[in-house]
């Protein structure tokens, strides 16, 4: 498997669960600008989508969406509990997660990496984010990771959407849960793997 990537960015989550995963792994850096691999190649004759992260396979297939990559890793291993069985609670909770994490978060913090985006949208979008942070800081109460005490795939996406908070003017100072949260998180070998791996340690 290949994972195309960007460093930093969304991309991160699906890299972090490939390593914690132990299966073997190649990955691509992306200039998402230009659309362009590192040998000058175009990106779009991989993924028409121009997107990160994107899965690709020896048989020329790919798999796109950070949360469906995540979840078909973390069903390649079972035994490593990234994403508990199927017909579980435990597992509609990570996905619950994911979920959330792509819609509520993600999806929120991305106008605010735009230069076209107006100031005056960028300040709703940190208003919505900071009450975001506080249903978060509060769930986490009392918890290592998202759902517990066990690392899962929601944890490798919440981190690395967490980790955006301060680039854009959030200082996560003010949430000491998140904050224990994220150092948990980047203690992991895996984890420290994929950053330094991306440049971002």
């Amino acid at each position: 498997m290949k994972l195309y990537l960007k460093p930093g960015a969304c991309s991160l989550s699906p890299h972090i669960v490939l390593r914690e995963s132990g299966l073997a792994f190649d990955v691509a850096a992306v200039d998402l600008a230009a659309k362009k691999l590192e040998d000058g190649s175009d990106f779009l004759a991989v993924n028409p989508k121009g997107q990160v992260p994107t899965l690709a396979f020896d048989d020329g297939a790919i798999l796109t969406e950070g949360a469906a990559i995540v979840q078909y890793v973390a069903d390649r291993v079972p035994e490593t509990g990234l994403l508990p069985a199927v017909g579980t609670m435990e597992r509609y909770r990570v996905l619950e997660w994911l979920n959330f994490i792509g819609t509520e978060l993600h999806k929120t913090f991305s106008p605010l990496f735009r230069p076209t985006t107006p100031d005056a949208y960028k300040d709703i979008a940190k208003q919505t984010l900071t009450a975001k942070l506080t249903v978060v800081e509060s769930e986490l109460a009392g918890k290592d990771y998202l759902t517990g005490d066990r690392f899962t795939v929601a944890d490798a996406y919440g981190f690395t959407v967490l980790r955006w908070a301060p680039r854009v003017g959030l200082p996560l100072d003010g949430y000491p849960n998140i904050t224990a949260y994220m150092a948990r998180v980047a203690g992991r070998p895996a984890v420290a793997a994929a950053l330094a791996a991306e440049g971002i340690a």
